[in-house]
């Protein structure tokens, strides 16, 4: 692997396998993704697989679960905060206490398609429109 992507799945919080982050969708990190896409698989996230992520694999320093303390104090509850990082009024680059990936586990019956592949190709990796359906059956 090149110094370029190792150095850009690590500002991306992507150093190891089965690993999620969210970022703001911005032209920059649309960028760095488009430049690792033979590694990675993206989409637009939606508030409910955010709560979700953030409900069964956020973690706080010491890799306890998040609860509704460690949030801000202007969001209410997980509800909020994964709308407000679903539009992006807030990233997780801002919260210092919540750990900024989610450890996930392999696929529940496997992925389905290729792993080596492009989207467009019959696999997973780049923009991938079903990537919300793999990321729920890894929760």
């Amino acid at each position: 692997m090149p110094s370029w992507a190792t150095a850009t799945l690590t500002y991306l919080n992507l150093n190891k396998k089965f690993r999620a982050t969210l970022i703001p969708e911005s032209p920059q990190s649309l960028g760095m993704l488009r430049k690792v896409k033979e590694l990675v698989a993206w989409t637009s996230a939606d508030p409910s697989i955010v709560k979700e992520l953030l409900e069964k694999k956020g973690r706080k320093a010491g890799f306890e679960p998040v609860s509704d303390s460690d949030l801000p104090k202007e969001y209410d509850g997980i509800d909020a905060f994964a709308a407000a990082i679903s539009e992006n009024r807030v990233s997780m680059s801002d919260i210092h206490n919540i750990k900024p990936w989610f450890a996930l586990n392999p696929p529940r019956g496997g992925f389905k398609r290729k792993t080596k592949n492009q989207y467009n190709e019959g696999g997973i990796l780049g923009e991938d429109k079903e990537l919300v359906d793999i990321v729920r059956r890894m929760l």
